[in-house]
């Protein structure tokens, strides 16, 4: 006979019937999803002294602008932050993970802190394991820092690919901010903070306008010798006179 997927029948009020064999008993742990609110694209550059990313603020309910003023960057510690994109609820889950683990670190008071380095490692194997489980944390996370005079600028993706590059982009950004940062970097090798912002920014700018999900008010982070400071929101000036002749 089909197993009784019950519910309703069952004498008790609330009580379900458990499903029939253990494969079909497994299908209860299974969580068949899919992101709903999402962030778009992360960019990361390197420049001569540290590490500069920026997000937009936009959380997009599939097509709809939902909500306009959401932060996709976090400040870990003096030394490292990041930024994801994809679904803004396992972002939320992450970042509480890593704000107890950087407590958890600093009440043992032995002068240490997380790397940059430290927790793109560890996040390698956290998006791993979510994979390995069939229920990934639908995230790209870009980690930067600076640490022991080094830069530091990570990748991890949702299927727990990882890899370092000077230049970073998620999303829509892969192919419209990448390419364009990347000519910037084969002119000059290195960069300063000013001509790094000035990248960011007009990175930010074409995705503002070629991407649809993303919006003109965004935040960046900086991680130099000095600390992590994360500045916004800030507003991109565009300029729209051309939008009538399309």
């Amino acid at each position: 006979p089909l197993p009784r997927w019950g519910g309703l029948e069952d004498k008790e009020p609330g009580g379900f019937r458990g499903l029939a064999g253990a494969g079909a008993a497994a299908l209860m742990f299974v969580a068949f999803r899919s992101p709903m609110v999402t962030g778009t694209s992360v960019l990361g550059v390197k420049f001569d002294g540290g590490v500069i990313i920026a997000a937009d603020m936009m959380g997009s309910y599939g097509s709809l602008a939902r909500f306009r003023g959401i932060s996709r960057l976090l400040k870990v510690n003096d030394t490292t932050m990041l930024g994801a994109s994809g679904d803004y609820a396992d972002f939320q889950y992450l970042k509480q993970i890593i704000d107890q683990m950087v407590i958890d670190e600093e009440l043992l008071g032995d002068g240490h802190s997380y790397s940059p380095k430290a927790i793109h490692s560890w996040l390698t194997r956290v998006m791993y394991n979510r994979r390995s489980k069939i229920n990934p944390l639908w995230n790209t996370v870009v980690i930067g820092g600076y640490y022991n005079g080094e830069s530091f600028l990570g990748y991890v993706d949702m299927l727990g690919v990882a890899y370092e590059a000077p230049t970073l982009a998620t999303g829509y950004g892969a192919y419209l901010a990448q390419p364009l940062m990347r000519e910037v970097l084969e002119k000059k090798s290195t960069l300063t903070k000013e001509e790094a912002r000035d990248l960011i920014e007009r990175c930010m700018k074409i995705l503002y306008y070629r991407d649809a999900r993303s919006f003109n008010r965004y935040e960046v982070a900086i991680a130099t010798e000095k600390g992590v400071e994360v500045e916004g929101p800030l507003t991109l000036e565009a300029n729209w006179d051309i939008a009538h002749l399309v």
